[in-house]
């Protein structure tokens, strides 16, 4: 690990300037991604800006009913905040199927849709990848890549984004709220992560030396009941190999509402629209359930060793949506 300084911000303002100008700089929430890449020498930062004593630590209603999430919230403290677990029942359940308790104690929200991949090509700086050293390659093209992405992807790139969080926070519509130094910005979640393209290394269409604050969620009736899936490799705290967030409003035996996001299938957590738009005015059943996940799955274009994540997600698809709707006909 190279040498580097650290100062702690007690404010915006005062963080926002420490990096503005310093494209070695970075900004330290709670370190459960950064610090590991600092270790393995993808991240060489030359001066860590600690953003842990911001203001930024709050859960609150909005006058207008959405919920404004403060960036330096932790993962622990946001699944158990009472309006969390009320209203978004997804965002929380997706919390806490992500990493341990141990670790949630310290990842912090703005950290946590920070977080880079998990490919462990990336991990590995004797290894090329287009992520870390632009035209270098993509390895798992041909080598390891069993989970890996089947939707979005392209030539240069096919790693998956592994944020459980970022998933319901997509389904919800959520809004990143973010700060530089000529003024405070705002990109709903769904802009937030760039295709992957032929420029896999730009990541995110935060502006240079962004801080990012909180996130708000606008009101949503439907999410009160809503549900977030994952499917795991072990059952201890590992990254999904495919992930859903779910809501569903059931009216008359037919889908009145519905949001659906996919986890662990591409380089950003996917908003399945044309699943929705298939099954919104349906039948609220297991075939048509299964025919939208088929439409949106149509553009999956999986490599020779990932294929399966196709079908799970289908079955999830219809598992997660299946039980919702049992509840809404009690």
């Amino acid at each position: 690990m190279r040498e580097f300084g650290y100062q702690r911000a007690y404010d915006v303002s005062g963080a926002v300037a420490l990096l503005d100008g310093d494209p070695e700089a970075r900004f330290l929430g709670g370190g459960t991604n950064l610090v590991d890449l600092m270790k393995t020498g993808v991240e060489r930062p030359g001066l860590l800006v600690d953003v842990r004593e911001l203001p930024l630590d709050r859960v609150e209603s909005a006058e207008d009913g959405a919920l404004r999430i403060g960036a330096t919230v932790t993962n622990s403290d946001l699944a158990a905040h009472p309006e969390v677990r009320r209203r978004y029942p997804a965002l929380a359940q997706a919390v806490l199927a992500g990493a341990s308790g141990q670790l949630r104690n310290m990842a912090t929200v703005g950290g946590n849709l920070l977080q880079r991949t998990r490919c462990g090509y990336f991990a590995d700086v004797s290894s090329p990848c287009n992520k870390r050293d632009p035209g270098s390659g993509c390895p798992a093209l041909e080598g390891e890549h069993h989970n890996h992405a089947v939707l979005g992807a392209s030539g240069h790139c096919v790693a998956t984004h592994p944020s459980d969080m970022a998933v319901a926070l997509t389904a919800f519509d959520a809004v990143v709220s973010y700060e530089t130094a000529d003024g405070p910005g705002q990109v709903p979640l769904t802009d937030l992560y760039l295709p992957v393209g032929d420029t896999p290394h730009r990541e995110t269409a935060l502006p240079p030396g962004a801080l990012v604050t909180g996130v708000t969620l606008p009101p949503a009736p439907v999410a009160a009941r809503s549900r977030y899936r994952k499917v795991r490799e072990r059952a201890s705290y590992a990254f999904a190999i495919g992930s859903l967030a779910a809501a569903l409003d059931v009216r008359d035996g037919r889908v009145h509402e519905v949001r659906l996001a996919f986890g662990a299938v591409a380089s950003r957590p996917w908003r399945a629209r044309e699943a929705e738009r298939v099954l919104t005015g349906a039948p609220a059943e297991a075939a048509h359930f299964a025919a939208a996940a088929e439409a949106e799955l149509a553009a999956a274009r999986p490599l020779p060793h990932n294929g399966y994540k196709v079908t799970l997600m289908r079955n999830l698809v219809v598992a997660a949506l299946s039980e919702l709707a049992e509840e809404a006909a009690r």
